[in-house]
């Protein structure tokens, strides 16, 4: 084992032991402030099918990864969460962002880490973090590889290995089975959360995973500024002027508080991404 790949282990050890008590403590502090935008109130919906894909990186021509953008803009300034899309077998050559992203794998088997560690193929519902200025490779194999990526604030930019620099920052790979859940309170009908990273409890960017069982009815009720979720595994009916399926890759968000009704069928669970700077509450309809 490189000694790259033990840090990353030793430390993704230490953070399945801490997660579990830091539902209102400090999480994972990542050294950016976000510039997201909290000025409008609205709640927008995007189904996977309605996403629209472009090239992430235009250099790399045909072999480059896709990329279709759900909230922000990846070219701007602001923060931004995107779709990631990666070919079976793609590998890229070591390189650095000028940001710091956070990740989470949707579909397929995706590998992140320094140039020469051993292969972690992390499947759906896994977690990484990639830290601004540190080299590292990214692969890819499956039919269909799809990992949410979401930055604090842009523009995301790929550039050579040669411009590498230490940031402070340390990366996080979280395999979905190491990743720790707690029990919602009562009235959340048996939903479960995994905090992954921020501060809980105040008005500060976090980011957490939810656990929906099967046959889920409800309301999802945000605080924020700024609410965004993404539809990690499973599927979810959101009803907004009728129901609107939502399957993995699916998003749905709010500027300002809002409430979010939502239901499961009755023979599988959904996990869902939220990223937001304020309380949420998860309610079973009776």
């Amino acid at each position: 084992m490189s000694a790259a790949l033990l840090t990353r282990s030793l430390f993704v050890s230490f953070l399945a032991v801490t997660l579990a008590s830091c539902s209102a403590q400090p999480g994972i502090a990542l050294h950016q402030v976000s510039t997201e935008s909290t000025a409008e109130t609205s709640v927008r919906v995007v189904l996977a099918s309605e996403v629209e894909w472009e090239a992430l990186n235009p250099a790399r021509g045909a072999a480059s990864p896709r990329a279709g953008t759900l909230w922000g803009d990846r070219n701007g300034v602001e923060a931004t969460g995107f779709l990631a899309r990666f070919a079976d077998g793609f590998a890229s050559p070591p390189h650095i962002h000028n940001v710091t992203y956070r990740a989470v794998v949707i579909e397929g088997e995706i590998h992140n880490d320094d140039p020469d560690a051993a292969s972690m193929w992390m499947g759906s519902g896994s977690f990484w973090t990639q830290p601004m200025g540190e080299t590292h490779i990214t692969a890819a194999k499956g039919a269909s590889n799809i990992a949410l990526v979401e930055i604090d604030r842009g523009p995301y930019l790929v550039r050579p290995a040669a411009q590498a620099f230490d940031s402070g920052e340390r990366p996080v790979n979280l395999d979905a089975s190491n990743v720790v859940w707690l029990p919602l309170a009562e009235r959340a009908g048996n939903a479960h959360i995994a905090y992954l990273w921020g501060n809980f409890g105040g008005s500060d960017w976090n980011g957490s995973f939810v656990r929906l069982p099967a046959g889920f009815k409800g309301v999802l009720e945000s605080d924020g500024a700024a609410f965004h979720s993404v539809v990690i595994r499973g599927e979810v009916q959101y009803w907004q002027d009728g129901a609107r399926n939502l399957t993995p890759g699916s998003y749905f968000g709010a500027r300002g508080a809002a409430e979010h009704k939502i239901s499961l069928s009755g023979d599988h669970e959904s996990i869902i991404y939220v990223r937001t700077n304020g309380a949420y509450r998860l309610r079973k309809d009776n």
